[in-house]
């Protein structure tokens, strides 16, 4: 028998009563405690009333539709499982519960191994999701959280932006620089939704092949690909009912952009191999520090796509335009990694704050954070030395670069788009500095292998 920490408390729906109550004496037997409900409302009075992890859940319910109460049940308590009971032998009936968000499925009449192997594999999944959680805080013990309050206008009307549209299902571009926090903002999107007890899912679009990152995003069955020895259900599968996060969008190949735009418009998507259509109910945030609208005009991102992705979009400020917040983060970030070295008198210098201050961070927030934590590390005593604290780099232009000097006029346009572009807050900005369309400039940038 389970110790009491590890037994489950579990509902059985069902509108036979020698069903009800085999079931619970068999789910009692194995250490854990069970009730009974006749109907779908009595079901759902008793999930509202009290607290369980799991409810067995009958798909027929006399006239009742068990998946329309298999529904009701996953949009009010997203985190209990549900295990559906089919009369039917029928797999079709069961695949449709397990894409509404069901757990698995017993066929009537079934054994107690039969509810004993179901029961196994809740308590391996809870023990997993435990683990998850345990591991999540250790890790938010190693990282400072960020603080999202702002005295920055901007700054501040793009977190309330996104803080409303939270609770609904649609889809957030999140655009910036590297570095500015917007993966943090994703997580904080997701926490502050109706979903923030599922999954929330990374997948980082630049890191994989274009075969390797359709297989991680929708799936593959066994043999659909060189190497792809057993069944693989994929991100999308994994942040089902929560939120699936498309890190650095702008770098999504051609060949995969129709795919998810399916998987945004329609809900639906296939695994790499098979041509079965599956259903999800993830909701999509994506991020990027690229210029879609330029990549769009390129041709490497489809405008359908940059759309539909574009329904709410907000801009990251990087922190040279966050001026007014700089001091707070500073002090925030000293305060964490003073306290995780066991060095609460650090402070900084007069002479280190005043390099803080005229420091561009082209970095953003990670170089802040980093160079941070590198001084505390490195510091000889309690008073921080300007040498931790970096230095802008000199003028990118030569002296001997002028208008009039004996150079090439390719040297010169280099210099000064060079120039033009170090200082402007965007590239549709140089842009217009230049007197170009944006195109054109992302062409000749990428010519001149400029960043």
């Amino acid at each position: 028998m389970n110790g009491a920490a590890d037994s489950m408390r579990a509902l059985i729906i069902d509108d036979e009563k020698a069903i009800r109550s085999s079931t619970v004496i068999a789910i009692r037997a194995e250490g854990h405690l069970a009730e009974a409900a006749d109907s779908k409302a009595v079901g759902l009075l008793k999930l509202h009333e009290d607290a369980y992890d799991l409810v067995f859940l009958d798909l027929r319910l006399g006239d009742e539709d068990g998946l329309e109460a298999l529904e009701d049940i996953k949009r009010s308590f997203p985190q209990v499982q549900v295990v559906v009971f089919t009369a039917y032998a029928s797999v079709a009936s069961a695949v449709t519960a397990m894409q509404k968000g069901a757990f698995d499925y017993l066929e009537k009449p079934f054994t107690p191994e039969n509810l004993r192997q179901i029961l196994v594999r809740l308590e391996k999944q809870r023990k997993l999701e435990t683990k998850i959680v345990e591991l999540q805080a250790e890790i938010d013990l190693q990282n400072p959280t960020l603080d999202f309050s702002s005295d920055d206008q901007p700054m501040k009307s793009a977190i309330e932006m996104l803080f409303k549209a939270a609770p609904t299902q649609a889809a957030i571009l999140l655009l910036g620089e590297s570095g500015t926090g917007k993966s943090v903002l994703a997580k904080a999107i997701h926490d502050h939704s109706e979903a923030r007890d599922a999954p929330f899912v990374t997948v980082s679009c630049p890191s994989l092949s274009r075969e390797l990152l359709e297989s991680e995003l929708f799936g593959h069955v066994k043999g659909a690909f060189t190497g792809a020895i057993r069944d693989t259900w994929g991100k999308v599968a994994a942040a089902e009912g929560g939120t699936l996060f498309l890190d650095e969008i702008g770098e999504l190949p051609l060949e995969i952009q129709p795919k998810l735009l399916r998987l945004l418009q329609e809900r639906q998507y296939e695994r790499v191999g098979e041509h079965k259509i599956r259903v999800t109910h993830a909701r999509i945030i994506a991020a990027t520090n690229n210029e879609l609208k330029e990549r769009v005009r390129a041709g490497t991102f489809r405008e359908d796509l940059y759309y539909r992705l574009d329904v709410i979009s907000v801009r990251v400020p990087p922190l040279r335009e966050r001026m007014h917040d700089l001091e707070r983060l500073t002090k925030s970030y000293l305060d964490f990694f003073a306290r995780q070295l066991g060095r609460p008198r650090l402070a900084f210098s007069d002479s280190a704050w005043k390099r803080i201050d005229n420091y561009r961070w082209p970095g953003n927030l990670r170089e802040l954070r980093n160079t941070i934590e590198r001084a505390v590390i490195l510091a000889p005593d309690d008073l921080i030395a300007e040498r931790f604290v970096p230095e802008n780099p000199p003028a990118a232009l030569d002296a001997k670069v002028s208008v009039g000097s004996d150079i090439s006029l390719e040297t010169l346009e280099e210099a000064h788009i060079r120039s033009v572009l170090g200082r402007a807050s965007s590239l549709d900005a140089a842009a217009k500095t230049l007197g170009i369309d944006p195109a054109t400039l992302y062409r000749k940038r990428k010519r001149l292998n400029l960043q």
